[in-house]
């Protein structure tokens, strides 16, 4: 399953419709004029935002859509032997916006930001999780979120998504977004437990949870256990945790929590 992990509501996430693709200075477009094939061309657009056209010549495109294109070269083309001139353009190749894909990628890099480029999109071309990838990522944009959010964070598990996480996949990216996947970090239960080990740090995990997840105490259990942060040790009553008389401890990547048998 999939969760977001950030403050941003998901639906307000998703509902960020993909903006329309603005063409700029690297960018390849196709010109296409119906029935002549000699006004028609496939210019680079230039470093001055422009690309030059027969009849229309010099036409500034720079931040246009492919639309707006067409409404700006058509009335150039106008004229006794075009009355009505049909034209259409489109994104040959897109060379002018990226987002970074970075961390736990087969590829990580520059990526091109093309018309309705999604998450998974870019995702994909970074070459998916390497192994040991957590699954996390967080999608960092400069501009900010529809609720003033600079960053969104997501939990992806599983080879086979399911129709939510192929929702969620979707997120459209825009141009500068960053994205950062996360290596899998870990936390450790060892001692008078019913299966030791290491175990998926997630956020918010607690150390009641942790000796949950490794089965609960083996009957020979102490509940005073010991953490074990950074090269220091803490004690935690955990009957007076699972009590409630004591708060729980919210744990870190790296923790060590040993269960300690108890004296006969």
């Amino acid at each position: 399953m999939i969760h977001l992990l950030a403050a941003t509501p998901l639906l307000a996430l998703l509902a960020q419709a993909a903006p329309p693709y603005r063409v700029g200075p690297g960018d390849v477009i196709e010109v296409s004029v119906d029935g002549r094939p000699d006004l028609s061309r496939i210019p680079t657009v230039q470093t001055t935002g422009s690309v030059w056209l027969p009849v229309a010549g010099d036409v500034e495109v720079r931040g246009l859509t492919t639309q707006e294109i067409v409404a700006r070269i058509a009335p150039r083309l106008a004229g006794a032997e075009l009355a009505a001139p049909r034209v259409s353009v489109r994104v040959a190749e897109y060379n002018s916006q990226f987002v970074w894909v970075t961390g736990a990628v087969n590829r990580p890099g520059r990526k091109p930001l093309r018309s309705g480029t999604r998450l998974v999109d870019a995702l994909l071309d970074a070459g998916g999780f390497v192994q040991g990838a957590s699954g996390e990522v967080v999608v960092e944009r400069a501009a900010g979120f529809r609720d003033g959010a600079r960053e969104a964070r997501f939990k992806f598990g599983g080879k086979d998504p399911t129709s939510e996480e192929l929702e969620r996949l979707g997120l459209p990216l825009q141009a500068g977004d960053r994205l950062i996947a996360a290596q899998q970090r870990w936390v450790g239960v060892s001692g008078a437990v019913q299966r030791p080990g290491q175990y998926a740090f997630a956020e918010s995990l607690t150390l009641s949870s942790l000796v949950d997840q490794a089965g609960g105490l083996l009957r020979s259990g102490s509940r005073r256990v010991i953490l074990r942060r950074a090269g220091v040790d803490q004690e935690v009553d955990l009957g007076e945790v699972q009590s409630g008389r004591a708060p729980d401890v919210t744990l870190q990547p790296g923790d060590e929590v040993l269960v300690k048998a108890r004296r006969l």
